[in-house]
């Protein structure tokens, strides 16, 4: 349980040891257990990796780390230790926590319950429809909401829950916001929210940050929720993530036809909880933990096993931002999630394509999930249907034509 709050100056040793090479959250805690202060186990630190390796590490330096604490103060960022009472409690319970938080916007958010929703980047109009709904009903359960800030389902449950309350997880440090063209949102995020990361101020995602902030995504709320994703799917280690950590999670159905359900499909068979709706969502969470309004973890029915293990970056004297400069990434079965260029459609038709799934939607839902003049998308749809792509149906709903 946290309570302690950290001086200063004990807090600039937690940031400069963990800001240190080869050490993350797992060799961090266990530094700290054996020395009872970071301070002491910076001093030991030269000697014990002499004894394991063979050659000395890169300490941060008090320069080091005063720079970033004082950029962080200039920015607005607070760092928020794991042993202070302002520190996630789902979060603290997780295996290797991070030691500190960089939190800009309204850190108060993180004590209320969370629930987490993830999704596909490439989400359907259908999904992104859905996903906005969850959300509010959602808060209005009072729920904040987590998700990583990412496009698609992500950003489209950070902008149903401005007004309520969300929470942004970083990738990368907070003056690298991925990907860029959510710079906005993320200024508008912390008027009620949170933006959240663990990482230096100055570093840009790779593909092997997205797993250490989809822990923190899942770790930080009762549950998650998927409401799209394909087989290999980012959102799939999301939802991996919230199993071992004693979570709910919950799989939104689709359409066989379409490649975003595979992944939520295969969820659901795993044994996730199925949601069609935010009550189904509210129910379970109050089942199981016994209230309305769940404020502490319960244990939550787990999905069949993992034949390979996820995500094994976080081991002792392995998994710290430094030595990740020197080390490549291990292959994941998993898509990347490497930021690139997003890539370019081809006009409004493209873009209208792109959001069409087997199930029908309506029209205005479509003009609105593509933010596209309608007269534009009536356009589009009218030489998607030409060509094949598109199909009407009654009460003005339309769908991707199956293959």
């Amino acid at each position: 349980m946290g309570g302690r709050t950290l001086a200063d100056a004990e807090k600039l040793d937690w940031l400069r040891l963990i800001r240190s090479e080869n050490v993350g959250p797992r060799t961090f805690f266990k530094l700290l257990d054996r020395y009872r202060s970071a301070g002491a186990a910076l001093a030991a630190l030269p000697d014990l990796a002499r004894k394991a390796t063979s050659r000395a590490i890169t300490i941060c330096s008090v320069a080091d780390a005063e720079a970033e604490w004082n950029r962080a103060r200039k920015l607005n960022i607070r760092f928020v230790a794991s042993c202070e009472a302002a520190y996630p409690e789902a979060l603290r319970a997780i295996d290797a926590p991070p030691p500190l938080l960089a939190v800009a916007g309204r850190i108060d958010v993180l004590s209320r319950p969370i629930v987490g929703i993830v999704g596909s980047r490439n989400a359907s109009a259908a999904g992104l429809v859905f996903t906005e709904r969850l959300t509010r009903g959602l808060a209005e359960a009072g729920y904040v909401i987590a998700s990583g800030l990412a496009r698609g389902i992500d950003v489209k449950a950070h902008m149903a829950s401005l007004d309520t309350g969300t929470v942004a997880v970083l990738a990368g440090g907070h003056d690298h916001i991925y990907p860029s063209e959510h710079e906005g949102l993320a200024r508008r995020i912390c008027e009620r929210g949170a933006l959240i990361s663990e990482m230096p101020l100055g570093w840009e995602p790779r593909a092997r940050e997205f797993p250490r902030r989809n822990r923190i995504v899942s770790g930080l709320g009762l549950g998650v929720v998927v409401v799209e994703a394909s087989r290999r799917s980012g959102s799939l280690i999301t939802a991996r993530f919230a199993n071992e950590q004693g979570r709910d999670v919950f799989a939104v159905p689709g359409s066989p036809l379409d490649a975003r359900a595979e992944g939520t499909n295969d969820l659901i068979r795993q044994g996730a909880t199925l949601c069609t709706c935010a009550e189904d969502v509210v129910a379970a969470l109050a089942a199981r933990r016994g209230g309305d309004q769940p404020d502490a973890l319960g244990e939550a029915p787990r999905l069949a096993p993992e034949p390979e293990p996820l995500w094994d970056e976080l081991d002792l004297f392995g998994d710290g931002p430094v030595a990740d400069r020197a080390s490549p990434p291990r292959p994941s079965r998993f898509a990347e999630e490497a930021p690139a260029p997003p890539a370019q459609a081809d006009g409004p038709s493209g873009v209208i394509a792109g959001l069409l799934g087997p199930a029908p939607i309506s029209v205005d839902e479509l003009i609105r999930a593509s933010g596209l003049p309608s007269r534009l998308v009536q356009v589009a749809l009218v030489e998607l249907e030409v060509a094949g792509v598109a199909v009407r149906h009654d009460g003005n709903r339309v769908s991707r034509r199956a293959a």
